[in-house]
């Protein structure tokens, strides 16, 4: 096969980035781009070419500050693009097996294991049960004398031995293989838990996938390996009532709606909003968004006056709905106010509450509510004239007195 010329290859040089990350995550895009671009035409030589950027990212990344978590995202977004290129190729089994040789070595080399996801990939990468099953036997004795070795032991070989044995089918040596292992890890655990799953004996693996909480276990990941056995098995209901909000949570309150909405259609969005709510007592207006979605206007109201409400959240709201909602409109832009007044919200400015208030205006204007009248609820709601309300709409508010 013929040394690929790639635009990448240069960029990816050892210690090509310094500390920033921007960079890196820019020049990753562009070279599963170029490699995808190639594969329409060439699977084999774009394939060839994902394992060439695989072999350089570790060293290219070396000196890069991850901290933020944003590269090491970005990497493993690269894997998840690439491995199917690399498994769909049509080459001869010699071909797969010295990318396989040469994927194998980058991971061990992966000092500061930004490839280290390639692992659970390994029988996806291997194609053939055949040569998955040779792989899983080269590793094989080297990760059973880790596993059962005293202290903290660590071999990069291990879930590539586990995701080998899965794809050869050989679930009971998972299971058998993972039993040996002292330290009960999760990420080893979690193979013996499919394992066992594809074996029929999904209260087995339930139960495994249960004793495997505790200090530094990753709840979100158990609870949604629990929940999609259940599911699997039929049993939504208790699916929802034990795992539904751990395994949904996302980055933001509304995606966990979203989540769980998504999953259990069976479900109302009163009850699932109801549950989610229950779930973090003090939290209840970090919901408000998720019950404006989903059109429960009585109750994003109450939630909002409930706990602190983010104010440009709410002012977001009284603008959209000022119209079609104008009461429940009037309602957020009160409840933005009262919450800035009160000392809520991140970098408020003075822009933020004349905002508010030109929502509240305008959505009375709407209901037919006097602007003399919601300029006197104002007046109420300022406590202090020096504060932040206080000062933004002193000049306004004496104005339109006079």
């Amino acid at each position: 096969m013929p040394s690929p010329k790639w635009t990448f290859a240069s960029r990816f040089r050892r210690n090509a980035f310094g500390w920033r990350s921007s960079l890196p995550i820019q020049r990753l895009k562009e070279a599963v781009s170029e490699i995808r671009s190639v594969a329409r035409t060439d699977p084999a030589f774009a394939a060839d070419g994902a394992v060439l950027l695989l072999e350089k990212l570790s060293p290219a990344l070396e000196h890069v500050d991850s901290s933020s978590g944003a590269l090491g995202s970005a990497v493993n977004r690269t894997i998840e693009a690439l491995v199917p290129l690399i498994a769909s190729a049509d080459v001869t089994p010699a071909a797969r097996q010295r990318w396989l040789e040469r994927l194998f070595e980058a991971l061990q080399d992966d000092q500061m294991a930004y490839i280290e996801s390639l692992g659970e990939h390994w029988g996806a990468l291997c194609v053939t049960p055949a040569l998955a099953s040779d792989w899983a036997d080269r590793l094989l004795p080297l990760v059973t004398h880790v596993l059962e070795a005293e202290g903290f032991n660590y071999f990069v070989g291990a879930v590539p031995c586990l995701s080998s044995l899965y794809a050869a089918g050989r679930f009971e040596e998972i299971v058998e293989l993972v039993r040996r292992d002292r330290l009960s890890s999760w990420w080893y655990r979690r193979w013996a838990v499919d394992a066992l799953v594809c074996l029929g004996r999904r209260g087995d693996a339930l139960r495994l996938a249960e004793a495997s909480r505790g200090l530094n276990a990753p709840e979100s990941a158990i609870a949604r390996t629990c929940e999609k056995i259940l599911l699997e098995s039929g049993m939504t209901d208790e699916a929802y009532e034990r795992y539904a909000i751990a395994a949904n949570r996302a980055g933001t309150y509304l995606a966990t709606f979203r989540a769980i909405i998504k999953k259990y259609p069976a479900k109302t969005p009163e009850t699932i909003l109801s549950d989610l709510v229950g779930s973090e007592p003090g939290s209840e207006g970090k919901w408000f968004a998720a019950a404006k979605e989903a059109g429960l206007f009585d109750q994003a109201v109450a939630l909002s006056r409930q706990s602190p409400t983010d104010p440009k959240t709410l002012i977001r709201a009284a603008r959209d709905f000022e119209i079609k909602q104008s009461r429940f409109a009037m309602d957020c832009a009160l409840c933005a106010l009262q919450w800035m007044e009160a000392g809520y919200g991140y970098e408020v400015s003075m822009t933020d509450v004349t905002d508010a208030y030109d929502a509240l205006v305008a959505a009375a204007t709407a209901s037919q509510i006097s602007k003399a009248a919601v300029d006197d609820c104002v007046r109420r709601l300022i406590r202090h004239a020096d504060s932040l309300v206080g000062r933004a709409l002193h000049t306004r508010l004496e104005a339109d007195r006079r």
